[in-house]
């Protein structure tokens, strides 16, 4: 969808399109939709992510958030067998401290960060 509206776009799938090359560069906007849920090395995949980040640059991550509301036996997002980790606000808030990054929550499971710098 970006390329048809004219970005330019690389992309990164374990499976389908694995060249790690991509992280030889520097992307002003990484996209991670319905991607970090499935993550075995959370930790390490999203410091790859950030690194690969311009100051300045957004980290969009779309995931369903757990709350202290959600009643995991029942919640269909953990019923997923693919689904290994889960996420709340509170670890991209920590996240968002450990990095110097501004936080932006969209909706209920946009999150936003944008590399501080210049």
């Amino acid at each position: 969808m970006f390329e048809e509206l004219g970005h330019q776009v690389s992309i990164y799938d374990v499976f389908y399109a694995p060249d790690m090359v991509v992280f030889n560069k520097q992307y002003d906007f990484i996209s991670s939709s319905e991607v970090v849920e499935h993550l075995h090395k959370p930790n390490e995949v999203l410091h790859l992510l950030w690194a690969a980040l311009k100051p300045g640059g957004l980290l969009g991550i779309m995931t369903a958030l757990v709350n202290e509301d959600t009643d995991f036996k029942s919640w269909y997002y953990a019923r997923d067998p693919t689904h290994v980790i889960f996420f709340s606000t509170q670890t991209f808030e920590w996240l968002a401290n450990e990095w110097g990054a501004s936080l932006s929550f969209v909706g209920e499971s946009v999150i936003l960060l944008e590399k501080g710098g210049s």
